[in-house]
């Protein structure tokens, strides 16, 4: 996995600083509904995240990550709303944790790993994967460590959730969210290596073999 390939996965959670600012509204919706009430909290917490929609345009980077940020902002603040409870903000994203590791968990027993299937997407060489036991495993558990990072969200923050402890909602939040994120990169990254270089050498048997015939 090259430079430029590493760029393209990160991009497609936003770069660097798109997992950064996605903690903003977080950041601001708690202190803010502390000290003001729900209401102002969750328009602040809808204002950041049109702010970073807008600095994203002003600079011309890809907006999709922020796109998808603010809607997700906008449906964490209906259930807030909705709830009439602060601790709501955080439930869409507990219950989307939940959803997400099930479906990872899902793609292995499945025999189709979804970091396999998007690298093959990514990289335009499709499910030739598939044939390799090696890419397949390493596959395996590139997929099983976003599990991991999706269930351990929903374990923490669902019972932070019960016990009604917002503040702590946010710390786990955040604490969980881009630092766990790229830990199972690393592993991604090391799985797609790995995979990869599996293929490269079956390649290389087979055109030695032609040539030897």
């Amino acid at each position: 996995m090259d430079e430029e390939s590493k760029q393209t996965v990160l991009e497609q959670l936003g770069g660097l600083t798109g997992l950064v600012s996605s903690t903003l509204p977080v950041v601001v919706f708690v202190p803010v509904n502390s000290r003001f009430g729900l209401a102002v909290g969750i328009w602040s917490a809808l204002a950041i995240a049109l702010g970073v929609l807008v600095w994203r345009l002003w600079r011309h980077n890809p907006i999709q990550p922020a796109i998808s940020g603010f809607f997700g902002v906008g449906i964490c603040a209906f259930i807030a709303y909705r709830t009439g409870d602060a601790k709501g903000y955080f439930l869409f994203g507990i219950y989307t944790s939940l959803l997400y590791g099930a479906v990872f968990l899902v793609s292995i027993v499945a025999r189709w790993p979804l970091v396999g299937v998007a690298w093959g997407y990514l990289n335009g060489k499709g499910t030739q994967w598939r044939g390799h036991r090696r890419s397949v495993h390493s596959y395996d558990i590139a997929t099983f460590a976003w599990a991991l990072v999706f269930g351990a969200r929903y374990l923490v923050q669902s019972e932070l959730y019960d016990a009604d402890q917002t503040g702590w909602l946010a710390v786990a939040r955040i604490g969980m969210g881009w630092p766990l994120t790229g830990i199972a990169l690393l592993v991604t990254v090391w799985a797609v290596r790995r995979a990869d270089r599996a293929l490269d050498e079956e390649s290389e048997s087979t055109a030695d073999q032609a040539r030897k015939s």
